[in-house]
């Protein structure tokens, strides 16, 4: 062979293992390719890889070319042991010229024996790039020949080295950044497990454990749940808990809000579309259904879809399966379906506005979220956590003043939980001192437009409290107007009468009025009945 076919034939071979490593998905199964196109193509026979091994700080044998898997699972070096670890510590080739000759090669393979009657080289190169050393690429040449030329066979083995420690150092990073997302992974979902789960609930009133009771019930099964309540009192929280403490919780978790998406575009966004569906579909794109296979769909706002929308929805829960706008394939889908809203279904039903067979299929498993007005007993504990968060948020450490509690608790709350989340973290990041007061509670207030029903009373006298005011008659009320006047003097009233009839002992007072000691003197709080006996 001249040197200019010689060149041809090595230009080809580097042509074609470029090829495999550009279009090869898997970097073994390409680095594989390449010691057969060596050995093929170059004369460079039983070519073999051999990577550093982080954690042992070994030369291991990754690939072999014509090498057992247990002849491979022996070729393990140190570094500066036998021809290979000297290579990977000076990071210098080294040529031996007959390895029956070399005592430095150490054949722990043991897949020469018995080829010593033909004269054998060995090269090896070090796998190095970017000044990092990753291992040692090698391999055997015929010496029968008496036109080998060891120092080109060198030079080609160098280059072919240089090629793939590029991609075994890229195939590093990969996997590292994959562990590293596979970690985040893993620390995200644990983090919303222990976010929605029911024991992290901020809520000691009844009602708010007689619901968990129920998502507990209710989360491993694949029932339909329609979760009923006003805007703010946590309709989501309960949906994410019952995906995260479900056998789903490794799946999906898809969420789309109705009542946030045009008409004309919740049923793509829902059941997905075939290309050319409508006018700018140029791809096929699968819908919300098909994301949340395997797992859990959260339909928000379910009483705001329209009811051409509403009958594909029925189908799905009937049949378990969609299909997509502007196609015919029917797609199954195992998804299990929790819906929400803060609308009265039944009186939609009653209007037209909602299909009532939906309603029953959807109503299987009904969750209702008290508003916070009606579990004001949970007030403290909210206030606590949102206080200690947006401390921590905003490096503030304030607390609440006197009378402030009262207050908070007194107020309606008609945008509940989320409302009450609001108002905390305003008040830590507008308090003038360390101590929130009355006066930065209805200074943020009228910042935040309230309901029309109450007007926010001013701050007490400095100095006294609530109770003390109260008694002297000088407590601001909240002061109400119209019917909600009257229904304030009618309860202050039955409060004086029953508190009365039992000598002001608050505990038979206030189960003779159905409310906890705690809520009873809220209410005296408010109205100013004085509090002169003690309890029972």
């Amino acid at each position: 062979m001249n040197h200019e076919q010689k060149i041809i034939r090595e230009l080809t071979a580097f042509f074609e293992i470029s090829r495999e490593l550009a279009s090869s998905p898997d970097l073994d199964s390409a680095l594989a390719h390449i010691l057969g196109i060596m050995d093929s193509q170059l004369d460079l026979h039983r070519g073999a890889i051999l990577l550093l091994d982080a954690q042992t700080d070994e030369l291991m044998t990754e690939l072999a070319f014509g090498m057992s898997e247990e002849e491979k699972r022996k070729g393990r070096f140190k570094a500066g042991e036998g021809i290979s670890g000297t290579v990977l510590s000076t990071g210098e080739p080294i040529v031996v010229p007959d390895i029956d000759a070399e005592p430095r090669f150490l054949n722990r393979t043991g897949s020469r024996r018995g080829k010593g009657r033909t004269k054998t080289a060995f090269i090896a190169v070090p796998l190095i790039f970017q000044g990092k050393k990753l291992g040692v690429l090698s391999a055997d040449c015929d010496m029968s020949r008496n036109e080998r030329d060891l120092e080109e066979d060198t030079r080609v083995l160098s280059i072919i080295g240089s090629t793939i420690a590029q991609a075994v150092l890229l195939r590093q990073r990969l996997s590292l950044e994959n562990r590293k997302l596979l970690e985040e992974a893993t620390r995200l979902e644990h983090a919303l497990k222990d976010r929605y789960a029911i024991e992290g609930w901020i809520g000691r009133s009844k009602v708010m454990h007689q619901i968990a009771e129920s998502v507990h019930q209710v989360a491993g099964s694949r029932a339909t749940v329609l979760i009923l309540g006003e805007s703010g009192t946590g309709k989501e929280v309960i949906a994410k808990a019952l995906h995260f403490m479900s056998p789903r919780a490794k799946n999906p978790f898809v969420q789309i809000n109705c009542a946030a998406i045009p008409e004309t575009l919740l049923e793509s966004q829902l059941f997905g579309h075939e290309k050319g569906a409508f006018t700018g579909a140029h791809i096929s794109r699968p819908g919300k259904f098909e994301a949340a296979d395997g797992g859990t769909i959260f339909l928000d706002e379910i009483g705001e879809i329209s009811p051409a929308v509403q009958v594909k929805l029925l189908r799905v829960l009937q049949e378990r399966s969609v299909e997509r706008l502007g196609g015919q394939r029917v797609i199954p889908v195992d998804v299990r379906i929790i819906a929400a809203t803060n609308k009265n279904l039944e009186e939609m039903i009653r209007r037209n506005l909602f299909r009532e067979d939906l309603y029953y299929r959807l109503n299987v498993v009904p969750l209702v979220l008290p508003p916070l007005r009606e579990r004001r007993e949970d007030i403290p504990l909210l206030l606590e956590h949102f206080l200690e968060r947006f401390n921590r948020d905003n490096g503030r450490s304030v607390a609440l003043g006197s009378g402030v509690l009262d207050l908070l608790i007194d107020y309606e709350w008609t945008g509940n939980v989320r409302e009450l989340e609001n108002m905390v973290e305003r008040l830590v990041v507008m308090a003038r001192e360390d101590r929130i007061s009355e006066e930065d509670v209805r200074r943020a207030m009228t910042l935040y437009p309230r309901p029309a029903k109450v007007e926010i009373s001013p701050v007490a006298p400095e100095g006294i409290s609530r109770r003390e005011a109260a008694i002297r008659g000088e407590e601001p009320e909240v002061r109400s107007k119209g019917l909600l006047g009257a229904v304030s003097s009618l309860e202050r009233e039955q409060i004086e009468s029953v508190l009365k009839r039992y000598g002001y002992v608050k505990t038979r007072a206030a189960r003779a009025l159905g409310v906890t000691p705690r809520q009873l003197r809220y209410r005296m709080i408010k109205y100013g009945i004085p509090d002169d006996l003690p309890e029972e």
